[in-house]
């Protein structure tokens, strides 16, 4: 890239917003559901809504990370955007649910090239001592942007319309295409080959199997044994087989796997995988703990992620300025032990008698644990690799995360589910019918599933209660993820951005 060309001020102004376009879409739509289902219908299968844009970012997101090493960030960047804002239009015009859920997944696949592009960009325009700075900006509006989805979305369904909540990515992405088309000069220096279709094709196979199982899982018809889901699990062990072998023999692999030999880029994978977990499950299940120990509706509770979306944006913002500093080992270190006092506060402390402003401080330490990863780990990781992977190792970081997300929240969710079902098994005249009909406790937020089920107002509140209980019980089992994630900061080692006028540190 050429420097000495490209307007910096314009080509950060259009990188932030394409990156608020995409962490914004992740989200968005989860306050708008109850809107967008009295419109379209399709109640049945409104949860493809989330699931098709995640699964067609989770796979496409890796190979446009190799694409933009061999053929440059710009076209990719550009490419993506384009594909990204035809979605939203064609979502905010859909007739039906099946359309919506068909141009959800074009929407997915635009957004997989944009968050890994852009931290890479950042990455190649800045030399190594504003490295740190700008990735902290960088993360807090990725982090800011995934928590500030719910609140959007709720605040343009009620005042205006839900297909809003896709138009309002047009004009927003229409600037960005065009401060980064006219401010970034990218050098046409390219390393150009064939890439590697098969691992491709198997790869997104993998991840469509295991994506595929993971949201039908536990479903109507799709029980957790049934051999349908058990054949899903099987199919994607067998082509990451496949894929394995494939990578080892390919001249230009989708997934260089020497790269895991490095310390470093191999425990930035591992905790960003791990947060995934914790993010999901906080931005999922504190709503739903306030909606029912709290008595608010989905409305009330939008803004309730609040607290969490401040701590991530200050301590996203001091994990970029003090990674030349410190080695990325202590400020992981930090990170995780912030996010398990604050998993541990949430499950051990917090019960359902705790008042809002307490839960609101124990959101703001889950926020500072978790935002610190949104840049250090990038900057771990592009600066543990050869020029020549930075695309694809950026990738890499959107791709676990993402991976540790959809397990989380299935896992997370089975184990909620048992959790209340066990309990309402244990009270006095419950019967395997009313077992099954408020299932995971969800629809007893619900006033209409309320009043179709017809419980009587002291059952109910005797339901919420365990609901509320059986929450407390899944922030208990969160606490094993920072844990596991300390384990892995250990093995960062002493490597850290080198200042100006340092060489650049040994990788591995």
């Amino acid at each position: 890239m050429d420097k000495s060309q490209s307007n910096v001020k314009l080509v950060i102004a259009g990188l932030l917003l394409g990156l608020f376009c995409s962490a914004l879409d992740q989200t968005i739509v989860s306050t708008a559901m109850a809107g967008i289902i009295e419109k379209l219908g399709g109640l049945d299968k409104f949860v493809w809504v989330y699931s098709a844009y995640m699964i067609a970012m989770v796979v496409s997101t890796p190979i446009f990370g190799k694409l933009s090493d061999m053929y440059g960030r710009k076209r990719f960047f550009l490419m993506g955007l384009t594909l990204f804002v035809f979605g939203s239009v064609l979502c905010g015009t859909a007739a039906n649910m099946e359309q919506l859920i068909v141009y959800r997944a074009i929407q997915g696949v635009g957004a997989g090239s944009l968050t890994p592009i852009v931290f890479t960009i950042i990455f190649d325009l800045f030399p190594q001592e504003k490295r740190g700075k700008m990735m902290g900006l960088f993360g807090a509006v990725f982090g800011m942007s995934s928590v500030f989805g719910p609140i959007l979305g709720a605040l343009i369904t009620d005042n205006i319309s839900w297909r809003w909540i896709f138009y309002i990515n047009v004009p927003i992405g229409l600037l960005s295409f065009l401060f980064v088309l006219r401010g970034y000069k990218e050098s046409p220096n390219h390393r150009k080959a064939m890439i590697d279709w098969i691992g491709a094709i198997l790869l997104a196979a993998c991840v469509l199997f295991l994506m595929f199982a993971l949201e039908l899982g536990g479903s109507d018809g799709w029980a957790w044994d049934s051999w349908k889901i058990i054949s899903f699990f099987v199919a994607s062990g067998v082509l990451l087989l496949a894929f394995l072998a494939r990578e080892r023999m390919a001249k230009e692999p989708i997934i260089a796997l020497g790269l895991f030999k490095n310390r470093v880029f191999t425990s930035s994978m591992m905790i960003s995988f791990l947060y995934g977990g914790v993010m999901i499950a906080a931005a999922t299940y504190i709503p739903l703990f306030i909606q029912g120990v709290f008595h608010k509706t989905a409305t009330e509770t939008s803004s309730v992620l609040t607290p969490m979306m401040l701590g991530v944006v200050v301590s996203s913002q001091i994990g970029g300025r003090v990674a030349s500093k410190f080695p990325y080992r202590n400020s992981m270190l930090l990170s995780a032990l912030t996010l398990l006092l604050g998993c541990f506060l949430l499950g051990f402390v917090m019960n359902l008698e705790s008042t809002r402003l307490i839960i609101t401080l124990y959101m703001i330490v889950i926020g500072l644990g978790i935002g610190i990863s949104f840049s250090l780990l990038n900057i771990s990781t592009l600066n543990s690799v050869p020029p020549q992977y930075k695309g694809s190792a950026s990738s890499l970081i959107t791709f676990f995360r993402t991976i540790g997300s959809a397990l989380g929240v299935t896992v997370f969710g089975a184990l909620q589910k048992e959790h209340f079902q066990s309990s309402v098994r244990a009270m006095p005249g419950a019967g395997a019918e009313m077992t099954e009909k408020i299932k995971g406790g969800q629809a007893l937020l619900d006033p209409v599933a309320q009043a179709k089920m017809g419980i009587p107002d002291e059952v109910l509140g005797e339901l919420l209660h365990k609901l509320g209980n059986s929450i407390l019980f899944i922030f208990q089992w969160s606490v094993i993820l920072p844990a596991a994630a300390l384990l892995f900061a250990l093995l960062m080692g002493s490597a850290r951005l080198a200042r100006s006028g340092e060489p650049s540190p040994k990788r591995g």
